[in-house]
């Protein structure tokens, strides 16, 4: 069966839509079948053979031999086979199953108006699969986009023909696009929706930093340098654990690069985030040392069972170690994996003083009170001072006069004990100031001395 002309016009659709030759002869077929189909409800019993190279279309329809015809599209008399294919006529009978030629000519118009419509969408959905599979494999990867929308929610980024998607939550929170710029982001994932792949890519992704560093340095790229581990606040600040193979390279300062290049191309692709390097040490002291950097602590102790420090700073110090918003610290704790308190000399006494002194221990409440709260292991100051509210009222169910009695107690206690070393602490120790003030109690004592003895001798 020839039908060129109509080969030809798929051709040169499936060009247009950049469809592979193999892949439009399948939809050709589908084609043909979905024509049958709509004609006459079933197309099971009926198969399209497509030959792009010859310009054949061959359809053929299974049909049982009947004596009496039901339905022409599943049956045919014996006399009807027969006459179709004369050279059987002695092979031919009752029950048996005969497969009919049909001519694509008889389709006609129907054929015509159904083809661009069908090819349309079937091309669509194959784009849209090339589009998937393409994707899938670049989870991962760092791509080149031009912004083509901005909306309140997402910006859509355009790569030749195909449309990805950056939601607000998958960018730096500070920056801000429009139409036409070109940005690079990472695809995060790809997921199947009924209007097509939807592929997400993200700035403010962990592994989008990773991919920066190993694009800007060699040595992570060859394997030379690791990147044990990162925490990342986009826009803000980024610390990460690096560990060199080699002990004659510096895994720092080849991430850092000479005069800085290196990691300036990264901090300037994030929007001048600042990044810090941490080199990776089996020791928690100095592990937990660099990874507060910039703010160096005077003391820490670690409890590496617990995965638990307290680092202790200077009063300057504890505005660094916690940055705005306690960045640095809650980024130090993502990156070693320990929980971290930090706290100056002073407070830490307090906090110490709060664990070590017991609820019972306290003026105005009673045994029946501090058994209640032992019950939820809640025995020092610093137990209840880090209890909810809530606890003590579902959990207890502490009426709201007795909670009002423990919290005077220990807000009483707080006030007397540590409101009195901070006394202690701000009383500077003056010798010369001393000596004068004992100078003057001293003539204060002789003068009442004299004047009592002047009294007696009255």
């Amino acid at each position: 069966m020839i039908n060129r002309d109509l080969i030809e016009i798929f051709i040169e659709l499936a060009r247009e839509k950049n469809i592979e030759r193999s892949e439009l002869g399948t939809i050709i077929e589908q084609l043909f079948l979905f024509i049958i189909e709509k004609e006459t409800g079933e197309s099971d019993n009926c198969s399209v053979i497509v030959n792009l190279d010859k310009g054949e279309i061959e359809i053929y329809v299974e049909k049982t031999i009947v004596k009496e015809v039901d339905d022409d599209h599943f049956d045919i008399t014996l006399e009807r086979a027969i006459e179709l294919e004369p050279d059987l006529s002695g092979e031919l009978k009752l029950g048996d199953t005969f497969v009919e030629v049909i001519d694509p000519a008889r389709f006609g118009r129907r054929l015509v108006a159904n083809a661009r419509q069908f090819l349309n969408k079937r091309t669509r959905e194959v784009q849209q699969q090339y589009i998937y599979e393409d994707y899938v494999q670049r989870i991962g990867e760092v791509i080149i986009g031009t912004v083509h929308q901005v909306h309140r929610e997402n910006t859509f980024v355009n790569i030749e023909q195909t449309e990805l998607r950056m939601p607000r939550n998958e960018q730096i929170f500070s920056e801000r696009f429009r139409r036409g710029d070109t940005i690079r982001a990472l695809v995060k994932s790809v997921e199947v929706t009924p209007k097509g792949p939807d592929i997400l890519i993200s700035r403010s992704d962990d592994l989008f930093l990773y991919k920066l560093f190993e694009m800007e340095v060699p040595e992570i790229e060859d394997g030379i340098i690791e990147i044990k581990g990162i925490a990342r606040k986009p826009g803000e600040r980024s610390k990460i654990i690096v560990h060199s193979v080699d002990k004659r390279i510096d895994a720092v300062g080849a991430c850092v690069g000479m005069r800085g290049s290196r990691i300036q191309s990264v901090v300037r692709e994030l929007n001048n985030e600042k990044i810090d390097i941490v080199n990776f040490t089996e020791r928690s002291e100095v592990f937990l040392t660099r990874a507060l950097s910039p703010a160096k602590p005077v003391d820490l102790y670690i409890d590496d069972d617990r995965k638990y420090c307290v680092a202790i700073f200077d009063k300057g110090g504890l505005e660094n170690a916690v940055g705005r918003s306690g960045v640095n610290i809650n980024l130090a704790s993502k990156l070693t994996g320990f929980t971290i308190d930090a706290y100056t000399k002073a407070e830490y006494d307090e906090v110490l003083i709060n664990q070590k002194t017991t609820i019972e221990s306290l003026d105005g409440i009673t045994k029946t009170l501090s058994n209640k709260l032992a019950k939820l292991e809640i025995l020092s100051v610093a137990d209840y001072l880090n209890t909810k509210k809530y606890v003590l009222k579902d959990e207890l169910e502490l009426n709201e006069k007795e909670i009002k009695s423990i919290s005077d107690a220990v807000n009483l206690f707080i006030e007397i004990t540590h409101s009195k070393d901070k006394e202690d602490d701000q009383i500077p120790f003056d010798k010369q100031k001393t000596d004068e003030i004992l100078s003057e109690q001293q003539n204060d004592e002789e003068v009442l001395i004299k004047e009592k003895d002047n009294e007696d001798l009255d």
